[in-house]
């Protein structure tokens, strides 16, 4: 699926993008596409969150206390979710769900995107 039009809000600055209907990343910076990648969000039970947020906290190999999984790359941006690598995307595709987090499939992807995102890039999550 193409990535959906990009949100108002991702138009100025460096901002990760987040499109729920398209399942989709656009890293943007300026207005400028610099990368899209396919992402998988939280479930019906453990949704992500919409709206505008910013990275706070970026851990490489990161691992939840909460739920003791593998986030590796892992950019938190409101509370614990997170942008992250997923093993359990890569494997299952959309038949499984996240427990909030956005979960990206490409692990050379996501390696790229994490030594680009600094802290305080904004993240637009939006339907």
């Amino acid at each position: 699926m193409p990535p959906a039009a990009p949100d108002k809000r991702c138009m100025t600055g460096r901002v990760l993008c987040l499109a729920k209907s398209s399942r989709t990343l656009t890293w943007m910076i300026d207005g400028r596409v610099v990368s899209t990648m396919d992402v998988r969000f939280g479930s019906q039970y453990t949704p992500t969150r919409e709206g505008t947020f910013t990275v706070y906290w970026k851990s490489r190999h990161h691992v939840s206390t909460l739920y003791d999984t593998a986030m590796p790359y892992a950019m938190f941006f409101s509370g614990g979710q997170a942008v992250h690598y997923s093993a359990d995307f890569a494997v299952r595709g959309y038949a499984g769900g996240s427990h909030g987090c956005v979960n990206v499939r490409d692990e050379q992807k996501i390696a790229n995107l994490f030594a680009q995102v600094r802290m305080g890039d904004r993240v637009v999550i939006y339907k």
